[in-house]
């Protein structure tokens, strides 16, 4: 079906009339520091969208001719422009059910600043609920380098029950959490986990290495109700948009079961209310029962079948994974020594698993970070994939530890690899378990990408990574974690325009949309940002701090602030509850926005334009 849909974008593009001939086009942006990432045209200043596509891309004056009575014109100011990001490996349904109830420290820059966050919070939470800050962030973001104390977060919050995750490494309780969740010295951790009960109340909860049991804490956590969780969806959604994400692979997720609880995400598809375009693989919650799980999701669900009907892929299943089989995983926390995993186990399960998804034709990708998983995980893929004929489309996440022998039997069988900036936030930890020469290739972005592995970047949002794609952009860039630790050499890191085309055009191949999708070129989908300031150029630590001031889907607006507010799609309904931690703090914390060096920015404002 997406083959038939893109030979039609392509005949539309092919056959097109002659420029004199064009009907005006919906929207124009000119005087713009145009990245294409195409070939043919690396740069421009100016581009016209029809229909969701790009009609023309060029200079200001070439722009002339699509212009009619009702197209929209946005004047850029010389902002830069770049294509739509697209997060290869993110977990954004099983946020968007979440996001409302959440505390974020994401690029909060002090431990002291998060503690009075959490207090804040405490104060306005009604009895019953809790404050939870789970994940994305490193303690080595804050001014103080550590992690909080349980004691610190019973000073803060003595009567609220307080969850604090830790990527997937450890999990923090106050007094009041452990008694909401009423653990004592006798409480049994599930497999791979354990409690320490600290003294003064409160407890830590030790993934060591298998995070089930931080996945089990947020899973007792008071849920929001459907009206709830819809709100929470719309908010999460606008929140990417903010960074310029317009489309994500979403990896599924532990603790988030299909369909269950994908039912206020599937209700706001089918009103088309999803700014994003999103590919979804089914992710297996329950070890043992994996293989039945994909017999019946094989038998009754639809590949590819687009739930958001105005936006073309908007909302489709893609394939399996990241999960295929619970014994083939190894989890990241550095903080312990890797997983010790059954062989035999580990080469059956996933053998019977794989031989199913192959046969019906189903794409794959699984979880595996450390080079002896993804040896033995490649052990079964050959196998199987040279006894069933198999040249689908699969993928290994993560692949920290790989090898280069392994590096070349992926080239070899035709998958590819997405990586993401977990390292960002946990390369100290790594650094300090495995050694600094083993973290300055963790993963090897430039082999991969030297090799001609087909390559794509994300972020692993929003646990043991942020959501904020300008992170991970950063990371590749300069080799360094979020606490500056500089973990890779020059010659492993990548240049921007690297960087940027992974988080593209790369991490298009790994829905299928590589040929539509990931550059600003006639015919392609018209997904798009313009920026704070320009990424080629800021200084390297100043891209951390870039955001979106436009962020376009299809040719449609779905973001816009200062100075294109006038263009901006209509406000969100209030955030609820209205005790959110949402409702007061936001969501990413920017603490250090980029300077605005574009033509035209200043400190004091920039010219209101936009819409001429």
């Amino acid at each position: 079906m997406r083959s038939f849909i893109f030979a039609l974008i392509a005949a539309a593009t092919v056959c097109a009339p002659t420029t004199a001939q064009q009907p005006p086009a919906d929207l124009i942006v000119m005087n713009a520091k145009v990245i294409t990432l195409d070939a043919q045209r690396p740069q421009a200043t100016a581009f016209a969208v029809k229909d969701g596509v790009f009609a023309a891309v060029g200079d200001d004056g070439a722009m002339a001719a699509h212009r009619g009575e009702k197209t929209r014109v946005i004047d850029a100011k010389g902002r830069t422009v770049i294509p739509g990001l697209n997060d290869s490996h993110a977990h954004v349904i099983r946020e968007g059910r979440l996001y409302n109830q959440e505390l974020r420290w994401d690029g909060v820059d002090s431990l002291e600043r998060g503690l009075a966050m959490i207090r804040e919070q405490a104060r306005r939470t009604p009895k019953g609920q809790w404050v939870q800050v789970i994940g994305g962030w490193s303690p080595y973001q804050f001014k103080e380098r550590r992690l909080p104390t349980v004691q610190e977060l019973n000073d803060a919050a003595p009567e609220t029950p307080v969850l604090v995750l830790f990527l997937y490494s450890q999990g923090m309780l106050n007094r009041a959490g452990v008694e909401a969740m009423k653990l004592t010295p006798q409480s049994k951790a599930p497999e791979g986990g354990r409690f320490e009960l600290v003294e003064g109340g409160g407890a830590l909860l030790h993934a060591e290495p298998r995070p089930i049991i931080l996945y089990q804490a947020v899973g007792r956590l008071p849920p929001m109700s459907p009206e709830e969780q819809s709100n929470s969806n719309l908010h999460w959604y606008r929140e990417l948009n903010r960074f310029g994400l317009t489309s994500v692979v979403d990896a599924g997720g532990g603790g988030h079961a299909f369909p269950k609880d994908y039912a206020s995400a599937d209700a706001l598809a089918k009103e088309n209310e999803i700014p994003l375009r999103v590919s979804m693989y089914l992710f297996a919650q329950t070890a043992g029962t994996e293989l039945q799980d994909y017999q019946k999701w094989t038998e009754e669900v639809k590949l590819d079948f687009n739930r958001a009907s105005a936006r073309l892929n908007g909302y489709v299943i893609e394939g399996a994974g990241e999960n295929l089989v619970h014994s083939a995983g190894d989890y990241e926390n550095f903080m312990a020594p890797a997983p010790q995993m059954s062989d035999e186990k580990l080469r059956s399960e996933l053998t019977a698993v794989t031989t199913l998804l192959v046969r019906k034709g189903w794409p794959i990708r699984i979880h595996a970070t450390y080079d002896a998983t993804i040896t033995k995980v490649l052990d079964v893929f050959e196998q199987v994939f040279k006894s069933e004929n198999f040249k689908g489309r699969w993928i290994i996440d993560h692949a920290e530890g790989i090898s280069d022998r392994n590096i070349e039997r992926i080239k070899r069988l035709g998958g590819g690899v997405s990586v993401q900036n977990r390292m960002a936030f946990a390369g100290e930890y790594y650094a300090e378990r495995y050694g600094k020469d083993a973290a300055a290739s963790a993963p090897p972005l430039r082999k991969l990408l030297d090799r001609g592995v087909p390559l794509g970047a994300g972020t692993d949002l929003t646990r043991v990574s942020s959501y904020n794609p300008w992170l991970s952009l950063y990371w590749m860039v300069s080799g360094k974690t979020l606490g500056g630790t500089e973990l890779y050499t020059k010659q492993d890191r990548l240049t921007r325009e690297e960087a940027l085309r992974l988080y593209t055009i790369g991490s298009a191949w790994f829905s299928g949309e590589e040929d539509i999708k990931g550059r600003i070129a006639t015919g392609q989908l018209a997904d798009f940002a313009v920026l704070s300031a320009d990424y080629m150029t800021v200084p390297e630590e100043q891209i951390k701090g870039i955001e979106a001031v436009v962020t376009v889907l299809g040719g449609e607006v779905v973001y816009a602030v200062k100075p294109f507010e006038t263009v901006a799609p209509p406000a969100l309904p209030p955030v609820i509850p209205d005790w959110s931690p949402v409702a007061h703090f936001g969501g990413y914390q920017n603490a250090t926005k980029a300077d605005r060096t574009n033509k035209g920015d200043s400190d004091a404002g920039l010219p209101v334009g936009g819409v001429l």
